[in-house]
């Protein structure tokens, strides 16, 4: 018999049973396609105190199990706030508590503070059918019995979000900006890959960017030293006290963080014997996602540079398909980066409400869909009238 649990904390089921589902390609070798769903990264998210008692995200890890064997789990959390989730619901917050209801607490199927696309819905395999059904089913009806507003899948895949939709769920459609390996052998091929004019401002914004006064290198696995994630949680709180006022991750999450190096990508800058500016990137067996960003310098292009061009470089010469680049920002368009569709699901539980959010998606993908073909048309690549 098939039955859905709801746990504390997701140490309160194995790494080995969480990884099957969240992981099972790694079981066999090589790296998992998505290292925010693997139990080191979640786990360490917990024991970190980066979400918890007192940061609105609240661990509900959800669990799937026929006769004792886990089916499917996913990373479940209850929220008293819509911050660090990146896909935006303020505005139906606000509509719901001004017609008089609690818009909050809700449940959020997510990996905290991450605007990266991946499975959700985390199945073991041969179970992905019956698995995304009995996910998406609990977690309808533990948002409904408790008396909850709503709940939320974001950033999943396009066939959880097909799942989703025919389960009932109201089907959202945003964008995020990807850079896509088109088989380049190395950053020159990208390179004339674009128009010419793209292609001659790319130079120039590297050539100023290597012009800070320092080194940059790049780092992975055993190469990096407790030093290099002080300096990275340095650059964090710079940018986080700039961007958002209190940083989401807490130091102990840098300071555990050594337990993650095997999924990291650190492209770090350095200025007379001091690291100056770094970009965090995790790495997927398919992927690279750029993190984090910060700088205690300023410097012309060195943030184009270690987040965007260094990306691109480092995938091509390993092989990735894609750099994702994090949430927002048309200012990647100019740097190979097209936008791409993300998916998201939302159960509303208030019949009424559910109607006004589903005219408003409605409306909000005829709109998504459009800005995906015009800026697409916009990017820097050549057309095949175009001179080399």
């Amino acid at each position: 018999m098939t039955e859905a649990k709801i746990l504390l904390s997701i140490s309160e089921i194995s790494e080995f049973d969480w990884n099957t589902c969240a992981c099972p390609e790694s079981a066999v070798g090589g790296r998992p396609h998505d290292p925010f769903t693997t139990y080191r990264f979640l786990a360490l998210l917990e024991s970190s105190g980066s979400v918890g008692t007192g940061t609105g995200w609240q661990p509900r890890p959800l669990i799937l199990r026929d006769e004792g064997q886990t089916l499917a789990v996913a990373p479940l959390y209850v929220k008293s706030h819509s911050q660090g989730e990146y896909i935006f619901d303020h505005g139906w917050a606000e509509a719901l508590e001004r017609a008089g209801g609690h818009y909050y607490p809700k449940l959020q199927v997510a990996v905290p503070f991450t605007p990266v696309t991946g499975r959700r819905l985390l199945t073991k395999t041969g179970h992905e059918a019956a698995g995304r059904a009995g996910l998406l089913e609990a977690l309808r009806l533990l948002a409904g019995n408790s008396g909850l507003s709503s709940a939320h899948v974001t950033f999943c895949t396009g066939p959880e979000a097909d799942a989703g939709a025919n389960a009932g769920y109201l089907r959202r459609l945003t964008t995020q900006y990807h850079w896509s390996n088109r088989g380049y052998g190395q950053y020159s091929d990208f390179l004339d890959d674009l128009a010419s004019r793209k292609r001659k401002a790319l130079r120039r914004e590297r050539a100023e960017a290597a012009a800070f006064g320092g080194e940059i290198v790049s780092l992975t696995g055993e190469q990096i030293l407790p030093e290099h994630w002080n300096a990275m949680w340095e650059f964090y709180q710079e940018t986080g006290a700039r961007k958002w006022g209190r940083p989401y991750l807490t130091r102990a999450f840098f300071s555990g963080a050594m337990a993650l190096n095997a999924d990291v990508l650190m492209v770090l800058a350095r200025r007379e014997g001091r690291w100056v500016a770094g970009a965090l990137n995790f790495i997927g067996r398919d992927a690279l996602y750029g993190r984090y960003w910060g700088a205690i310098e300023n410097h012309a292009s060195l943030h184009f540079e270690l987040c965007y061009h260094q990306a691109i470089d480092w995938a091509i010469a390993h092989g990735l398909a894609r750099v994702e680049a994090g949430a927002q920002g048309e200012h990647k368009l100019a740097r190979g980066y097209l936008p791409a569709a993300v998916h998201s699901l939302h159960w509303i539980a208030d019949p009424g409400f559910s109607r006004a959010v589903a005219g408003f998606l409605a409306e909000e993908h005829r709109y998504i869909a459009g800005e995906i073909s015009e800026l697409t048309a916009l990017g820097p690549f050549r057309r095949s009238n175009d001179a080399v």
